[in-house]
């Protein structure tokens, strides 16, 4: 069993029991080959949440900075995590991000970059789509800012939608293309409904 699954046996029931996670549309997510799961990013809880919902070993880009405490660089590799560094285009994180695609893996990534971003999101799963062919998997997070709220755990009910994947015809990955194809993903993730609702 790979350190990714033993956590997951773990986590996952904690988070069905603690904050009763919801999950929608898990039947979306393609059972094998190369795809990109892209969510929206509320809180450090996220990728918790997101692993436990897809039901597919996720490859995660982690903030570079994981890795400067050597332990904890090791765990996050372990369980599937690669580094990015934030806010510069890693390029390095995106061929990493490539390779895996093509050989069959879901990566996940967080687009906003940093939690609660409301700013522009950033190009990069779009750019490892468009290289690889690979369709991409939108998924929106629920209340999980909530769950952390005040930097203790809260009892917030978790929800979790995933959608439909999007078909992405392998081309150059353009800053105009790439655009385009990110602005909408985010659309695609922002019209998923609440699952409670």
């Amino acid at each position: 069993m790979t350190p990714y699954r033993a956590v997951r046996l773990v986590v996952r029931p904690t988070m069905q029991v603690v904050y009763r996670l919801e999950v929608a549309g898990a039947e979306h997510v393609p059972a094998s080959g190369g795809v990109v799961v892209v969510a929206n990013h509320l809180s450090a809880l996220d990728p918790f949440v997101l692993g436990s919902a897809v039901p597919r070993d996720l490859c995660f880009m982690a903030k570079a900075e994981l890795w400067r405490v050597r332990l904890v660089g090791r765990l996050v590799e372990a369980l599937g995590g690669f580094p990015v560094d934030r806010g510069r285009g890693d390029r390095d994180a995106v061929e990493r991000a490539v390779e895996l695609t093509c050989t069959g893996r879901a990566v996940a990534l967080f687009p906003q970059g940093r939690v609660r971003s409301e700013g522009v999101w950033h190009r990069g799963a779009a750019r490892v789509a468009l290289r690889t062919g690979a369709p991409i998997v939108p998924v929106r997070l629920f209340d999980t800012d909530r769950a952390l709220a005040g930097r203790r755990l809260g009892l917030s009910r978790l929800r979790v939608a995933i959608g439909e994947p999007i078909p992405v015809a392998s081309e150059s990955p353009t800053v105009a293309v790439a655009r385009a194809l990110t602005a909408r993903v985010r659309e695609a993730v922002e019209a998923l409904p609440d699952p409670a609702a």
